[in-house]
């Protein structure tokens, strides 16, 4: 059996990131002098190998390498597209970029014609309108370097400093426009909102939260309304019928969404504010089931439809699935479904709808559920308020 130690896997995965960077270099063909367009790529990377291996001081000054390179590119980038642009001959041909970049091209000034080709692929060249002055403004943004940021904070994170952690996610998440994966902010605000939790700044913490639910056109009602129509009709079929209905009825997909809900709810059930609390719990539960049953609906296309036969409710029917199926395990474990389970029947029975709330405890009661088997059966013989 072979025996790699951390300094041989470091080894190995450098020379794989060597190699990559290489390649991406030889295959764009950008710049002849100064930080190439992806060197500052391969810096974070050797950033996050040496996070990942535990060695958060080198991280730490390799990320500020990554981001002081990116930004010495970009520099470089602009002064050479403003020096071809400085030239008496080429002022005279206006803002036309079409003929400026012609130009560059005839005399081939390679390093303003790599400055064009880096800037065209990070912003669409039809963006510019034909104007050369709006393509040297486009040069200031790119400059910055969020994910740099963002891994700075980490670092910052892990060493326990947390009021610089949040200083970087912030500033990352100001510049999320520039994301490599836009849809990392919505991670960043989950960052920033972890960080307002452990510090006790919960008026933040819930400002943040509720700033990732306003994304949400189900949540909001598409109009930035206080209570969705959806929303109110979602309550209403919940304590009026029961979980099974409810769940029968609706469908949720937005995963983004659900760990802002199901936090919220903690928050909210914590402090005493049941009824704001049963809402996110709602709708968690509902994110987490949707997930389920599309997942069961791969294997079992026919899930959920009428058989002609008594069927058991819906929920015993996902328990089934869940339990026989590793990978829904595993989703159910990691993301607490029984514990919110447990707390949507009790922020329904401490909102006052006792009816569905039993339901719920029922149904855990009768489930391999651990500690939320036992609570259910707990409030099923005394029932209590806050539980």
């Amino acid at each position: 059996m072979i025996n790699c130690n951390k300094k041989t896997i470091a080894f190995l995965l450098a020379a794989c990131l060597y190699c990559a960077s290489v390649s991406a270099q030889v295959s764009n063909g950008f710049g002849s002098h100064g930080p190439g367009p992806r060197d500052w790529w391969y810096t974070l990377e050797q950033g996050k190998l040496m996070f990942r291996l535990g060695n958060y001081s080198d991280a730490l000054l390799t990320f500020d390498d990554a981001r002081r390179q990116r930004r010495t590119m970009y520099e470089q980038m602009e002064h050479d597209l403003i020096a071809v642009l400085s030239l008496s001959e080429v002022r005279r041909l206006g803002d036309s970029l079409d003929w400026i970049e012609q130009y560059i091209q005839d005399r081939r000034y390679d390093d303003a014609g790599n400055a064009l080709k880096e800037l065209f692929y990070r912003v669409p060249r039809d963006n510019f309108n034909n104007s050369i002055a709006a393509v040297l403004k486009a040069f200031d943004p790119l400059k910055d370097y969020p994910e740099a940021e963002y891994w700075i904070g980490e670092t910052y994170l892990v060493e326990g400093e947390l009021q610089l952690a949040l200083t970087q996610f912030r500033k990352a998440y100001s510049l999320r426009n520039h994301l490599e994966n836009a849809d990392f902010a919505t991670e960043l605000l989950y960052k920033i909102a972890s960080i307002n939790r452990i510090r006790q700044e919960y008026t933040e913490m819930e400002r943040v939260l509720q700033s990732i639910l306003n994304t949400d056109p189900m949540w909001i009602g598409g109009g930035g309304n206080a209570t969705s129509y959806a929303r109110a009709a979602m309550s209403r079929t919940l304590e009026n019928d029961d979980i099974n209905r409810f769940l029968s009825l609706y469908r949720h997909r937005d995963g983004y969404t659900v760990q802002a809900h199901r936090i919220l709810g903690y928050y909210y059930y914590g402090t005493g504010r049941f009824s704001r609390a049963q809402e996110h719990f709602m709708f968690s539960f509902l994110i987490q089931n949707t997930i389920i049953i599309d997942e069961i609906k791969r294997y079992r296309f026919d899930f959920g439809s009428p058989s002609g036969k008594p069927e058991k409710p819906l929920l015993e029917q996902i328990a089934a699935e869940i339990k026989a199926n590793p990978i829904l395990s595993e989703y159910a474990a990691k993301n607490d479904y029984f514990r919110n389970a447990y707390y949507l029947g009790s922020s329904l029975y401490s909102n006052g709808k006792t009816q569905p709330a039993k339901i719920i405890w029922n149904f855990l009661a009768s489930q391999d559920a651990g500690e939320w088997q036992v609570r259910s059966i707990t409030q099923l013989r005394n029932p209590r308020v806050g539980e």
